[in-house]
């Protein structure tokens, strides 16, 4: 029996191991450097773009395959009936004898040698285009990156504004417990305790908002990253106590130099030019080296049909015009020059856009270090206000509604000062974003 106990406790101990070890295995801390490591190998958005970006080079090999020879081979085997010979009025007819057996090979070599430059053309437009596709896959990279700044950082507030309330809930609870003796002793009126227990119930109520929408955030951020949707992110602030301050050296146009939304602008224009040389091509005919050779038999052409092999080779240049792209293509030209004519103005656009995005994030990012240190000054004049107001009322100089105004302010001073930080943080994250550096 000692021993059935025995065994029956260690089993139990190593259950309840195993089951803690899984426990603690649900919850990854994670630094922001370590989301982009995970969501680059992992996020479904990022590899389509990729997939693309293997395509379009596929493409462009096979847009290459155009300069090299054109080869074709043919062969083939009959069995040959009879032929039938008649006058023209389809009378008078006889049978003519052809050997049953017939067979056939041909072997024709082209080369193109010229064509107005549209093979040229293809080539460089489809190397633009795979320029392009990964400089899409670049993009969504940084948009899904910037996408996990952004839920990482809604994490990192969340957080800050649950201690807040839960420091505040703590405090209003001690506030509360302290009126009830001042009550008792009747130095405090019930209306007072009843305004605080309203005071904790709507922290307490918002308390449990902040914590669903951190798990919906926690959500948001596994799948991005490709992790079971059961794991909770804990989000290591590598960045504390040293702010990045570049706002001294900030310079739009610099920053734009490394735009993938800019370059696929400018690519965009190429591809659309690379189209108009191709359909100019089609003012100019089309040359080739040819070489064939054709191996038939029988040979039917004569009566009666010879039963032998007849062999011809020949080699040569051929030329090829559409006469019809003479009045067809004039249509084509002006069709493709427009549209390179509403590429540059997209690109002006996107420039425009760009410039001014980049902009409103350098005046933004300088902005958040003088509201850091305006959120930290109003975090102190609002908890000394807060300190004063709480010995008054204490010493029956102030009212209930007082403190209360006073709590208030402390509380959404602490909220805005805590998330103040993150704020610069977020600012820097976004210029790297607009810049394609992320």
């Amino acid at each position: 029996m000692g021993k059935l106990y025995l065994f029956l406790a260690s089993l139990l101990l190593m259950l309840t191991s195993s089951a803690l070890k899984a426990q603690d295995s649900e919850f990854i801390e994670l630094t922001l450097n370590k989301m982009f490591e995970l969501v680059d190998s992992r996020n479904s958005e990022i590899s389509v773009f990729e997939t693309a970006a293997l395509k379009a080079e596929e493409d462009m090999q096979g847009v290459k395959n155009q300069y090299l020879p054109s080869i074709k081979a043919s062969l083939s085997f009959s069995y040959n009936g009879d032929g039938t010979i008649t006058d023209r009025n389809f009378s008078n007819s006889f049978s003519v004898p052809i050997p049953s057996f017939g067979n056939s090979f041909s072997l024709e070599v082209s080369q193109l040698i010229y064509n107005g430059g549209a093979v040229k053309g293809s080539i460089d437009m489809a190397k633009i285009q795979t320029e392009v596709a990964h400089l899409q896959s670049k993009n969504k990279l940084q948009e899904v990156r910037f996408m996990i700044v952004g839920n990482f950082m809604d994490l990192c507030k969340i957080e800050n504004n649950i201690l807040v309330f839960e420091s505040h809930i703590i405090q209003t609870e001690k506030q509360l417990s302290h009126m009830q003796l001042r009550y008792n002793e009747g130095a405090a009126l019930l209306n007072d305790i009843t305004r605080f227990e309203l005071k904790l119930q709507n922290l307490q109520h918002t308390l449990i908002e902040l914590k669903n929408s951190k798990q919906i955030l926690n959500n948001q951020l596994t799948q991005a990253l490709g992790l079971p949707i059961s794991v909770t992110i804990k989000p290591i602030r590598s960045w504390e106590n040293k702010i990045p301050d570049y706002t001294s050296s900030l310079n739009a146009y610099e920053l734009l130099q490394t735009s993938q939304v800019l370059e696929i602008a400018n690519k965009e224009v190429d591809i659309s030019e690379q189209r108009e040389k191709i359909t100019r091509a089609g003012r100019y005919p089309t040359i080739a080296l040819f070489a064939a050779n054709h191996l038939n038999g029988p040979v039917t052409i004569d009566i009666p049909a010879i039963n032998k092999n007849f062999n011809y080779w020949a080699v040569g240049v051929g030329v090829q015009y559409n006469i019809d792209n003479l009045f067809k293509n004039g249509r084509k030209e002006r069709s493709s020059k427009l549209a390179t004519v509403r590429a540059e103005e997209e690109q002006k656009v996107t420039n425009e856009q760009m410039f001014l995005a980049v902009e409103t994030a350098i005046i933004r990012y300088k902005e958040a270090f003088s509201l850091l240190e305006t959120r930290n000054k109003s975090l102190e004049l609002a908890s000394d206000n807060y300190n004063v107001i709480n010995y008054r009322y204490d010493n029956d100089l102030a009212m209930i509604t007082d403190l209360l105004d006073a709590s208030t302010q402390k509380l959404e001073a602490e909220l805005q000062a805590t998330n103040a930080q993150i704020n610069i943080i977020y600012q820097y994250y976004k210029l790297k974003f607009i810049s394609g550096t992320l």
